[in-house]
């Protein structure tokens, strides 16, 4: 994924403008670092933070506490405009968090978007070295919809069939606990299948296709339309 991360270079570029031209334009950031193996808190982890594409670039150095958090830091952002205007330049930094605690595998996270004036929360989970042999994992956060370039999604009958398909219909809406991903298009049967809990799933899906910087009540709006949508497609498979 780090090949689509074309702008990286330009993100640098604009953020070291940014400082040079007296631009307090910041975001926050705090981390929550967590074992993979019962979400225990793992205090005393290390985090440093550098632009991504520029690894060697430390700008911070921070450590969790005993609930595994670190403390929020100010971060350089694009200016505030950017995430409200359309085919604006890119509205978030990108930054790279490099994780390390004993008795842990390291884990770098690239990508992470800081937009201005909100705070992001990053969570990290970290394997136990006793069961994954010491070796470095590495996640690379993709751009965002609104922002990267990505294939249109597929379209779809505006009439669907109402074939009867045997299944019992429920007398009113239950909000299931898990929901099915599936990782690739509708028929592509070699697709691995995720089980998601359900607010996970709508709480990904919401940060990866709206801006948190935008309007409460286009928050909620667009929040709700994303609910609607999946539970829609939960039910009728729609």
């Amino acid at each position: 994924m780090d090949e689509n991360k074309k702008d990286a270079a330009l993100l640098y570029t604009q953020t070291e403008e940014n400082a040079t031209t007296g631009s307090d334009t910041v975001g926050r950031l705090q981390i929550n670092v967590t074992a993979n193996v019962g979400l225990i808190p793992i205090e005393n982890a290390t985090i440093t933070i550098s632009f991504t594409g520029e690894p060697d670039s430390t700008l911070e150095t921070l450590q969790t506490n005993s609930s595994g958090q670190t403390d929020t830091v100010d971060l350089k952002t694009p200016p505030l405009s950017y995430s409200l205007t359309p085919n604006s330049p890119m509205p978030y930094s990108e930054y790279t968090l490099s994780v390390s605690a004993p008795g842990y595998e390291p884990v770098i996270v690239s990508g992470v978007e800081v937009l201005p004036d909100v705070t992001a929360v990053q969570n990290i989970e970290m394997t136990p070295t006793e069961t994954s042999g010491d070796t470095e994992e590495i996640i690379a956060i993709p751009d965002h919809t609104l922002y990267g370039d990505y294939p249109p999604k597929i379209p779809e009958d505006e009439i669907k069939p109402m074939d009867e398909s045997g299944e019992i219909v429920l007398s009113r809406v239950v909000i299931p606990e898990f929901i099915i991903v599936h990782d690739g298009v509708p028929n592509d049967s070699t697709a691995p299948n995720y089980y998601v809990r359900y607010r996970d799933y709508i709480k990904n899906v919401v940060s990866s296709e709206i801006y948190a910087t935008w309007p409460e009540s286009a928050i909620y709006a667009n929040t709700l339309a994303i609910m609607s949508f999946t539970l829609n497609r939960v039910y009728t498979e729609w």
